[in-house]
């Protein structure tokens, strides 16, 4: 138990640290955690603890920094909030079996997001965040896919604020993470409500995920980041080939 305890922080480490400079981190952690006997629907909620933890920290650097757009995070964040609600209730109602092999086939397809090339925008005075009920909707559903499963959310969140106008990458960060956050709290309701919370794997991966996060925001390796997406890319593939029992990792 205690080396998993110790792997789950090394492997929490990692995770925040990806995300910070690629993202994807969950893509890592959340089959990590089944394939130390979780089952799927406790796994995907287990792994929520250190996403809530993560994001915190996110969101105090970047309010340290200047960057808090809470009213734009609002906005979004609560049909996020109701959309997290429901789709952890969703999830929670099949099969676990049918669960496993989503978690492979999204891990596969974020393999296209991680790879595809973002635009840089630069990191000037930004106009203000305007949310219009059109984008409430879309972080509905959004926030439908973050109850459901969470991992690679981070990707969809940037696509979707990257529509905004005259913002930063910097900016639309800091929403992110507000929402995420934000999401976190009817998510886990549902998973602790329905007993699918292992507390210790839950703590130990929030440690590492924490101590990755900063690492990540302190260092901000970009010239590394080509390296972060192949070791990324190489260990979701093994991973997801694990989850679809067609390799013996």
């Amino acid at each position: 138990m205690a080396w998993k305890l110790i792997l789950l922080m090394i492997a929490g480490t990692a995770g925040g640290f990806i995300n910070v400079n690629a993202g994807g981190g969950s893509l890592i952690t959340l089959p990590l955690l089944i394939m130390f006997g979780l089952p799927p629907h406790v796994a995907n909620g287990t792994n929520r603890i250190a996403v809530l933890f993560q994001n915190l920290s996110s969101v105090w650097r970047f309010r340290k920094s200047g960057y808090f757009h809470w009213k734009a995070a609002l906005i979004l964040g609560i049909p996020a909030m109701a959309g997290a609600f429901l789709g952890s209730r969703a999830v929670l109602e099949i099969p676990e079996s049918l669960f496993r092999n989503i978690i492979a086939g999204v891990m596969l397809v974020s393999i296209v997001l991680i790879l595809f090339p973002h635009k840089k925008r630069g990191d000037g005075d930004q106009g203000g965040i305007r949310p219009t009920p059109i984008f409430a909707g879309l972080f509905f559903i959004i926030g439908l896919y973050v109850g459901f499963i969470q991992a690679g959310v981070g990707f969809l969140i940037i696509a979707a604020l990257s529509l905004l106008p005259g913002l930063s990458l910097v900016r639309i960060n800091s929403v992110k993470v507000m929402i995420v956050l934000l999401c976190m709290f009817p998510s886990l309701f549902v998973f602790f409500q329905s007993g699918k919370i292992d507390l210790a794997f839950g703590l130990a991966l929030a440690a590492g995920n924490t101590i990755g996060g900063w690492l990540g925001t302190v260092f901000a390796v970009r010239k590394g980041d080509r390296w972060i997406k192949a070791v990324l890319v190489a260990g979701i593939v093994l991973m997801a080939a694990k989850l679809l029992n067609i390799a013996s990792i």
